[in-house]
């Protein structure tokens, strides 16, 4: 009976021991050791990805990946310019409301308001 007892709770250690130390690693990642500004360097100098990972001493997954990130960018960049030329262009309500007549508008609103007087 004590035996039982002594075992479920060196069991019971080990386990919590385990999760421990498993909570406490963090997995690397190669992303973050992969210089992608040099990646991208040579990607623009017109060098293929085999021979681009085989100078830095990466792999050519990490090429592809350094390719994927800039062109991500680069979308997300240009989107962003978008919307924010529309929003320039785009009048606010209240400048709309407050925004003198365009001339044409006025010279046909004249006459109409002369012939019923």
């Amino acid at each position: 009976m004590l035996t039982k007892k002594v075992v479920l709770a060196a069991a019971s250690s080990m386990l919590a021991a385990t999760l421990v130390f498993a909570a406490a690693a963090q997995p690397a990642y190669a992303a973050t050791k992969v210089d992608c500004d040099a990646v991208m360097n040579e990607v623009n100098s017109g060098k293929h990805a085999k021979d681009i990972a085989k100078d830095l001493s990466i792999s050519t997954s990490s090429v592809y990946r350094c390719k994927k990130k800039a062109k991500e960018e680069a979308k997300a960049s240009t989107k962003s310019k978008v919307q924010a030329s529309a929003m320039a262009a785009m009048p606010s309500p209240a400048m709309a409301a407050s925004a003198p007549m365009k001339p044409a508008a006025a010279a046909s609103a004249a006459p109409a308001a002369a012939a019923s007087k």
